[in-house]
């Protein structure tokens, strides 16, 4: 019998006697049909405190420079600290494993890295902008990650304006395309979605406008200001966009979320995220023609997913990323370590929190992450985790509790064999079963 996909491809292991009976498919059907849980954030900022606190460090900035000094970022490492170790306690005891992994999907495919004073506000799309969306329709999630105020901050829409608006005309500041580029590359159409760089010009000016608010008793609110829109209608993909100042970019984004090439482009990485490079080339086609027959139905994409028989079918090949890793051991542990600590270990193992290198995300190649190097701080942190659980846990009973008749007998027999406890603890973090998906 098969280790449970409820555990593996679609979830994140779990504790002794979690298994449920089966392939696992009802248990993770079961799963997408429960409503999205959101964290309560207790301690983290919301958006208008992460608004404050991004206004307090633009602040901060022009003091410093004023002063000839350097500036000094309130809380910004505390806060991101603080967000991976509330995100990742929430992952390790969610009964709703598979939730957790496609906040971290989307996460993903709409990244926004913590950088500069994006900390104080990404923490608020995952439970503001993703998690309410991630199981409804994609034309909402699309629009409510666009218009956050982090990413608008993380790709600068924020200091993009059009040249012919009233503050273009004044302050001679120009267009940023970065957002525009990525909502048709990776957000929905994809590279090789149809779009030209015209369509990218036109859809920069188009995005004039959006801004980060001020905070305040309205702080909350998202923010267009007409004096930073280009005027004029656009015209992108074939369709002109009359003028309508917000309304343009609503409409856009509608279109966006209903286009052919995003329905391909957001389904073959729902497939390369769950199934790997080896998924059958009929996958992807299918899970598309769901998404267009449901209007970017995405808990029927995934319903489909689920029930593929190539979900079933392919082995385990997929290499944990890190956050994913350690998520996934601290579940079937009882708990993570105190020591080494996550931001270091994320770190360490190459996936710092909210680090993604480019607003591509984490690449998600089956074997992105198996670099002898990584391979390496993959062991070295097993033996570190190992040298804390020997005295209270038994690897070879948690093995045969979480995995049953799914261990196999390679695994079995390293782990029978280990010299002592903290081995053993250390082969099952590095064991097949554990490391691929």
């Amino acid at each position: 019998m098969a280790i449970s996909l409820s555990l593996t491809r679609f979830g994140l292991l779990g504790p002794p006697g979690g298994q449920p009976p089966g392939d696992g498919r009802d248990a993770v059907l079961a799963q997408l049909r429960q409503p999205t849980l959101i964290p309560p954030g207790h301690g983290m900022p919301d958006l208008a405190e992460g608004l404050r606190l991004h206004r307090a460090r633009a602040m901060e900035v022009v003091a410093a420079r004023r002063e000839r000094r350097r500036p000094e970022f309130v809380h910004q490492q505390e806060i991101s600290r603080a967000e991976a170790e509330f995100r990742v306690s929430w992952a390790i005891a969610s009964t709703l494993p598979l939730h957790e992994r496609l906040s971290l999907h989307w996460g993903n495919h709409f990244t926004v890295a913590a950088q500069q004073s994006t900390s104080y506000l990404s923490g608020d799309m995952d439970r503001a902008a993703i998690r309410p969306h991630m199981l409804g329709r994609f034309r909402d999630l699309l629009r409510a990650c666009t218009t956050h105020p982090a990413m608008l901050n993380y790709l600068g829409n924020d200091r993009s304006i059009g040249p012919n608006s009233p503050l273009g005309r004044r302050s001679r500041r120009g267009l940023n395309e970065n957002l525009a580029r990525e909502l048709l590359e990776l957000h929905t159409l994809g590279v090789d979605g149809g779009y030209t760089q015209e369509d990218v010009v036109e859809t920069a000016k188009l995005l004039t406008g959006w801004t980060i608010p001020e905070p305040g008793p309205n702080g909350t609110d998202i923010a267009f200001l007409a004096d930073r829109h280009e005027p004029g209608p656009r015209t992108i993909l074939g369709k002109r966009y009359p003028e309508g100042g917000e309304e343009q970019l609503l409409a856009l984004l509608e279109d966006l979320a209903r286009h052919p090439s995003t329905a391909r482009h957001v389904t073959r990485r729902l497939v390369r995220h769950f199934l790997g490079d080896t998924a059958p080339p009929e996958v992807a086609p299918a899970l598309a023609r769901v998404f267009q027959a449901t209007d970017g139905d995405l808990r029927a994409v995934m319903e489909a997913l689920v029930t593929h028989p190539a979900s079933l079918s392919l082995p385990p090949a997929k290499l944990r990323p890190p956050v994913e890793l350690v998520i996934s051991v601290a579940r079937m542990m009882g708990g993570r370590p105190a020591r080494p600590m996550l931001f270091t270990t994320l770190r360490a193992l190459g996936q710092p929190w909210m680090g993604a290198p480019s607003p591509a995300g984490w690449p998600e190649e089956d074997q992105a992450w198996a670099s002898p190097d990584a391979v390496k701080s993959r062991l070295d942190w097993a033996l570190q985790i190992a040298g804390q659980r020997e005295a209270r846990f038994d690897a070879r009973e948690v093995a045969e509790a979480v995995f049953g008749a799914g261990l196999s007998a390679e695994t079995r027999r390293a782990l029978q064999r280990a010299a002592n406890g903290g081995q053993a603890v250390a082969l099952l973090a590095m064991s097949p079963e554990v490391q691929r998906r």
